[in-house]
């Protein structure tokens, strides 16, 4: 099977100052990838950088980035601004960031759409309301109406993820997509991830410190440390046999709580 996205002896830097070397690893078309690792270890600049927003500080400094057998570093920005959102979608670990306070969340999701796709505002709106109820938020004309300041932050966080599915892209990538969501909002959001996966072979980067998610959903693992893979191979062999002495200490340092004894 043809790779879906490749990573060649990647390294990423900052101001001159490399945070990431020498990772590579490639992805296929409805395969997912959970990328773990200590804050700070280089998980959101290696994804980052297949999107293109490393800032302007940051840049891929050596290596190469292939995603369906084309050099996403060659590419100039307009030709990536195409690919991004339509065939690679970003869902941010704080969607409210992403989101303009002065601008409705319907008419951001409408220019969105109508950057990539050619449909109707009120086509646009249907498909943004079928995401948001699949999500748990039923409110669908109030939401879209609404400014991100109005909503929540986990109703932001659907939000952003709901958008970054709006297009079906052919690859997600994910920056602890659920981490100020509820248990139940959780779920709904990871099988929503998991049924793109299925309907459309949507392939998935997720970056996250949840072990049980990766047991749950992820194919591969990568292990990342200081900016270089520790470990990197199928989930049950590094999650459950790793070889790594840093992937052990990971696992040992997952917090396993205690029934507390009742005193009477």
């Amino acid at each position: 099977m043809d790779k879906l996205l490749s990573y060649d002896k990647v390294e990423i830097s900052y101001g001159g100052k490399t945070v990431v070397r020498d990772v590579s690893f490639s992805l296929e078309p409805g395969e997912i990838l959970g990328i773990v690792g200590e804050s700070g270890s280089g998980k959101s600049s290696v994804i980052r950088a297949a999107a293109g927003i490393l800032g302007t500080a940051g840049k891929v400094s050596k290596g190469d980035i292939s995603f369906q057998g084309s050099s996403l570093l060659d590419l100039p920005e307009k030709e990536l601004r195409k690919i991004r959102g339509a065939q690679i979608g970003m869902i941010f670990q704080n969607a409210a960031a992403s989101l303009c306070p002065v601008r409705t969340i319907g008419d951001q999701i409408c220019e969105c759409m109508s950057a990539h796709r050619k449909m109707t505002k009120g086509e646009t709106r249907e498909r943004a309301g079928e995401l948001f109820r699949r999500l748990g938020l039923p409110d669908t004309e109030r939401i879209l109406d609404s400014y991100p300041f109005e909503l929540s932050g986990g109703m932001n966080q659907r939000v952003g993820i709901a958008a970054a599915m709006l297009l079906d892209p052919a690859l997600i990538l994910a920056d602890e997509p659920t981490s100020a969501l509820d248990v139940t909002s959780q779920r709904k959001v990871l099988e929503e991830m998991c049924t793109l996966r299925e309907v459309y072979g949507t392939a998935i980067i997720l970056v996250t410190h949840n072990m049980g998610v990766l047991s749950a959903l992820a194919d591969t693992v990568l292990v990342l440390r200081q900016g270089r893979i520790e470990e990197y191979g199928g989930a049950e062999q590094v999650l459950n046999h790793p070889r790594a002495e840093y992937t052990k200490e990971l696992l040992a340092a997952v917090p396993r709580l205690k029934r507390v004894q009742r005193r009477m």
